[in-house]
C-alpha cells in the first residue's frame, strides 16, 4: 500500500512537472550577453533553451546577477528584459518581463526609435553639462 501511494504520489509530481512546462522549450546553444547595474557591468552567457515566455541561461557561477537585467542575443540582434525564477549551479531559470522581448529598431518602429533618439538627447545634454563642468575645473 506505501509503495502504491508512493508510486501515486511520484506520478502526480511528474504530471505537475509536464504541466508546468505547457510551453514548447527550444534547444538553443546560442551565445548570449547579460547586463545589469545599469548596464555598467556585464558577463556572457549561453541559451540553452528558449521559449516565448523565457529561456534558460548557463552562466559562470562567480558571477553574482540581480533578479532582473538585460539579455542581449547578439547573434539575433535581440534584447530581452529577464526576471530571474531559479537558481541552481551555473544554471538561471528566466522569464521575460511584461515589456517582454525588446525588439531590434527594424521590427520596433517608430516608438523604439522615438525612445532611443530621446535617451542619445539626454546623453548628449549630459555629456555637453559635463564637458562643461571639466573646462570649468580645468581653468581652477
Amino acid at each position: 500500500m506505501h509503495d502504491e501511494a508512493l508510486s501515486t504520489e511520484q506520478t502526480e509530481s511528474r504530471i505537475a512537472m509536464i504541466e508546468r512546462r505547457a510551453l514548447v522549450r527550444h534547444k538553443t546553444f546560442i551565445k548570449g550577453r547579460i547586463y545589469f547595474n545599469n548596464r555598467l557591468s556585464s558577463v556572457d552567457c549561453i541559451v540553452r533553451d528558449m521559449t516565448e515566455k523565457g529561456a534558460r541561461l548557463q552562466v559562470p557561477e562567480s558571477v553574482a546577477l540581480p533578479d532582473a537585467f538585460d539579455l542581449y542575443l547578439p547573434n539575433k540582434d535581440e534584447h530581452f528584459r529577464a526576471q530571474a525564477q531559479w537558481r541552481k549551479g551555473d544554471q538561471i531559470g528566466v522569464s521575460w518581463t511584461p515589456e517582454g522581448a525588446l525588439r531590434p529598431k527594424a521590427e520596433g518602429g517608430a516608438q523604439n526609435e522615438r525612445s532611443l533618439m530621446d535617451r542619445v538627447a539626454r546623453l548628449e545634454h549630459e555629456v555637453a553639462a559635463l564637458q562643461r563642468r571639466f573646462e570649468t575645473l580645468r581653468q581652477d
